[in-house]
């Protein structure tokens, strides 16, 4: 079962809902019933649960031997991932946050997205790294980053990152069975856990049984019909808000969420600009150099006249995350900001 874009996974038709987080521990344990060759390792994925969640219940189920809580050492529990995958395991690596990259980028970047391309195709590196991303929570500088610009402009690794639980379950079962590295993104604001600010779109239906959602195809969340907000994870569900609060005012949102950086469904994007004549790119990731720019860029490189107004974007400065939470949701991309930008855009 495959599910695309019409209706979006998030309000296809089931008789259950589950919080992101459970709907991604399910896809994990129904590809490790599946395939004996699928494992898990990282911090505190055991007898923790991970810290948001993301392994609850694994250890348990699967023993020791298959949900492996390792020392606190990126590059090594990273680079055993690494091993297993060039021998024909399929691993599911959590890296804590995506703010500790940086002990573990050699790994990462110079081996597991580079072993194909330099063993000539003949090397395939099967696994997925997991890692949590985004702010919202006071939780400083060094914990609060999304990033996801960042892998996304490294050749060599796929790039998903769900918005709502349905994709969160479609999504990691199609990462563990691609043959290519995928880094898989979750926002802690869309887990659905109850010490975290209260979310409506965290928890939502999700099908039953085997699926997968397709790497590399966006979904419409919303359609609309005067403005385009392209955009993912959480900000997803706060372009969802500001679309439902401004069609009272008479402004019709149409609210892309992109799902994979890596391929990126830029025809989704082109045919929605080409509808609405508008753009605003939502990211909570930093404002330069990442993907609010190569949203904008590939639109005008293909046609920018199917633009009626200047493109805009809404993301983080260039300034570290801040700890203050009032300074926290200044830079974020919160529903105020992006009301703003949708109002701007139709006054051009």
């Amino acid at each position: 079962m495959s599910l695309t874009d019409s209706p979006a996974p998030s309000t296809t038709p089931t008789g259950r809902k589950l919080s992101t987080a459970k709907a991604m521990v399910e896809g994990i344990a129904m590809e490790m019933e599946r395939d004996e060759d699928v494992f898990v390792l990282g911090e505190d994925v055991g007898a923790y649960g991970g810290i948001f969640s993301s392994t609850t219940g694994l250890l348990d189920r699967f023993g020791p031997h298959r949900v492996m809580d390792t020392p606190i050492s990126e590059t090594a529990f990273i680079g055993t991932a690494i091993g297993a995958a060039v021998e024909g395991m399929r691993p599911i690596v959590e890296l804590m946050f995506v703010d500790f990259f940086g002990v573990c980028m050699d790994q990462i970047y110079n081996h597991m997205a580079k072993i194909h391309f330099e063993s000539g195709g003949n090397v395939k590196v099967p696994m997925v790294l997991m890692t949590a991303v985004g702010g919202g929570y006071s939780d400083g500088a060094q914990h609060s980053q999304c990033l996801w610009g960042t892998f996304a402009h490294l050749p060599g690794m796929k790039v998903v990152v769900p918005s709502n639980p349905a994709d969160a379950k479609g999504l990691m079962i199609s990462a563990i069975r691609d043959d290519n590295p995928v880094v898989y993104m979750f926002h802690k604001g869309i887990m659905g856990l109850p010490w975290m600010a209260k979310n409506r779109r965290a928890v939502g239906p999700v099908p039953e049984g085997d699926y997968e959602v397709p790497i590399g195809k966006a979904s419409i969340a919303r359609p609309g019909t005067d403005v385009t907000i392209v955009t993912l994870s959480l900000s997803v569900h706060h372009a969802l808000d500001v679309a439902e609060k401004l069609a009272v005012e008479g402004i019709d949102c149409e609210v892309i969420d992109l799902r994979s950086l890596v391929p990126l469904d830029t025809e989704t994007v082109l045919e929605s600009v080409g509808r609405t004549g508008r753009l605003l790119v939502v990211d909570e990731d930093y404002l330069s150099f990442g993907l609010s720019g190569e949203i904008v860029a590939r639109v005008a490189e293909v046609d920018p006249g199917l633009l009626r107004a200047p493109a805009c974007r809404v993301a983080v400065p260039d300034v570290p995350i801040p700890y203050a939470r009032c300074l926290e949701y200044a830079v974020l991309p919160t529903t105020d900001r992006i009301t703003e930008a949708v109002l701007g855009l139709m006054e051009r």
